[in-house]
């Protein structure tokens, strides 16, 4: 069994140590799905929301977000982020968001990606539920990511 790594002797948290490592080029693809009424996304298609271009403002917010991950997630190290990139793509009952991020670093980009896409889909969650409380976040997940000691993994999609 691996031991944890953010974990000293005395099962105490802690960050691991990269600073051995040598940088390389880490990428990551995550994404998310964000389900709605036909109704609700066809005024998103028209930016006919009183709130705005809902998906302007969510891709900034993903971005935004995926700059800040290590001050909202304990163990993550903070980054130089080369590239961030955040698409939205609108279907008849469903937003889904992809984000791609890059680095050259000494640790993975993949909590960058999956921050991006969960803040951008809470964002499209903010400034529609005065409209639709229904609205369902769905689907958070690593799609892949390349680069570092582990090299590259891709989801299997069935």
């Amino acid at each position: 069994m691996e031991t944890l790594t953010h974990f000293n002797r005395k099962g105490e948290a802690k960050m691991v140590d990269v600073s051995g490592k040598k940088p390389t080029l880490r990428e990551a693809k995550a994404s998310a799905t964000v389900f709605a009424s036909p109704n609700l996304i066809h005024l998103i298609e028209k930016k006919a929301l009183p709130k705005g271009d809902v998906l302007s403002v969510a891709k900034v917010a993903g971005i935004q977000a995926a700059k800040k991950t290590h001050e909202l997630i304990p163990m993550c190290h903070p980054l130089q982020l080369n590239h961030i990139e955040v698409d939205v793509t609108l279907h008849k009952d469903s937003i889904r968001i992809i984000s791609t991020v890059k680095a050259l670093d000494r640790t993975g980009v993949e909590m960058e990606a999956l921050t991006a896409v969960a803040i951008a889909s809470l964002t499209i969650y903010d400034m529609c539920k005065s409209f639709e409380k229904g609205i369902t976040i769905s689907d958070v997940m690593l799609l892949k990511k390349s680069g570092g000691k582990s090299g590259a993994w891709k989801r299997e999609i069935k």
